[in-house]
């Protein structure tokens, strides 16, 4: 087989095979195929698209290109959640010790943030102590005993899609959807999961901005992990504004908490609509996770996943979410002490109130702006090397359709002495559109592919 050969078909809109596409990804993963070669393959397949059969492929050959994690030692379907990526997204803080509770076991590798999007594991790092390097024993010890352990990514999960990527990302190939439904599902399936549950963000500060696009997408990984032997579903959901209020690693840890702590969840949902956003996107992939758990071989019904959902309901006002998240904390070296009094989380000393530019509603968010705005403070990576300040972010107090006054706080800043508080301030104001009457505010579930 011959690069050139491969290129050529490509080009012409044939479809390659299975074998075709695993030496491309493994000849350019040990370094035989020079980058200028796999830079016009990419620029081919961002124009000339893939099969399904093509995608399944090139996740598979990624996935097959370094270590794959086996659960096989783990008790029960071992279920995964993936985001596309979004901004205040700690839904997993949420979700995990809830379906640990109810008996699903969640071994979970994550990612750490880039740019405006966060990162599951930096905001760990902000409880005092917790390890998110623990012995592959270690891990799946305690995934059996407490059905619940979040790790760091290993740089030898998938190193072709981490290769890959970065020419991607200089040959302007990256808004690619078979590049990046392979890209998202090579790492979920070499992270050994039975079951996988994605959350498809879809708008402002979403990498998909249509709900056409957020489908499309959601379908691709659907069907990629449907053919690679996994039981598979997504859930489209709105991001186009932050999910809940706070934004910034330890604060969104803290905001997560504080939804675990609820003793009426009803009662707080119907009184804060950014709080029932963030508790609508938990609870539904709670439930979906739930229900391909227990049932992999089945569709979830609207009715098992309604019961799922009050399932997941009772172990929060019961507290038992709350418990399971300490014991996991201090099982990975952490201090228990702060997920019982998230006041004690690291946060920056300067807090900043930030006002709107006029009288009026909100009516439109650019959300990756909010993300920015954080990033600009020090809590997000402009580049991988960046060293991120998990005190700092934002507290938004009000959501869109909400009535905000120039002479009130409709935000505030946290900063520390190494922010562009400033600079944050003026983009987060402008992230904001005002109108002088109400508008129409959308849902926040979309919709699923099951």
């Amino acid at each position: 087989m011959r690069m050139y050969d491969i290129i050529k078909k490509k080009r012409d809109g044939r479809f390659l095979t299975e074998e075709e596409i695993r030496f491309v990804v493994d000849g350019f993963t040990r370094g035989e195929i020079p980058d200028y070669q796999m830079s016009a393959w990419l620029m081919c397949v961002f124009y000339q698209g893939m099969t399904k059969e093509e995608t399944t492929a090139l996740t598979l050959a990624m996935a097959d290109s370094g270590e794959k994690l086996d659960l096989s030692a783990i008790e029960g379907v071992k279920v995964d959640k993936h985001s596309t990526g979004g901004v205040g997204d700690k839904t997993t803080f949420i979700v995990a010790p809830i379906l640990a509770v109810l008996g699903i076991p969640i071994a979970k590798m994550s990612g750490r943030g880039l740019g405006h999007t966060g990162g599951t594991v930096d905001k760990l790092m902000s409880i005092p102590g917790f390890s998110v390097e623990v012995p592959k024993e270690q891990f799946i010890r305690q995934v059996n005993e407490l059905k619940l352990s979040l790790v760091a990514q290993t740089g030898e999960l998938a190193p072709a899609d981490k290769k890959i990527y970065a020419l991607r990302d200089v040959t302007t190939t990256v808004d690619s959807l078979p590049l990046i439904a392979s890209s998202i599902m090579s790492k979920k399936i070499a992270a050994g999961a039975d079951a996988i549950v994605l959350d498809v963000k879809c708008g402002s500060g979403a990498f998909m901005k249509s709900y056409e696009n957020a489908v499309e997408l959601g379908r691709t990984m659907t069907e990629i992990g449907v053919l690679a032997g996994r039981r598979t579903c997504a859930v489209i959901t709105d991001m186009n504004e932050p999910l809940g209020h706070m934004v910034g690693n330890s604060l969104e840890l803290y905001e997560a908490l504080k939804v675990l702590s609820l003793k009426d969840v009803e009662a707080a949902c119907a009184k804060d609509r950014g709080l029932k956003r963030l508790v609508d996107v938990s609870l539904t992939l709670a439930a979906y996770m739930l229900a391909v758990g227990e049932e992999p071989n089945a569709a979830p019904s609207a009715d098992t996943l309604d019961a799922c959902r009050k399932r997941a309901v009772r172990v929060i006002e019961s507290g038992e979410a709350l418990d399971r998240f300490a014991d996991f904390v201090k099982a990975q070296g952490g201090d228990p002490s702060v997920i019982y009094d998230p006041e004690k989380l690291p946060v920056a000393k300067d807090k900043i109130p930030v006002y709107p530019s006029k009288d009026g509603y909100l009516a439109y968010c650019s959300a990756e702006e909010v993300g920015m705005a954080s990033l600009m403070l020090g809590g997000g990576r402009a580049t991988k090397e960046s060293t991120i300040d998990v005190t700092v972010g934002l507290e938004l107090l009000y959501t869109l359709g909400e009535e905000v006054k120039k002479d009130e706080p409709f935000a505030y800043i946290y900063a520390s002495e190494n922010s562009d508080a400033e600079g944050a301030k003026a983009r987060l104001i402008r992230a904001y559109d005002i109108s002088e009457t109400p508008t129409k505010v959308g849902t926040v579930i979309l919709g699923s592919i099951v």
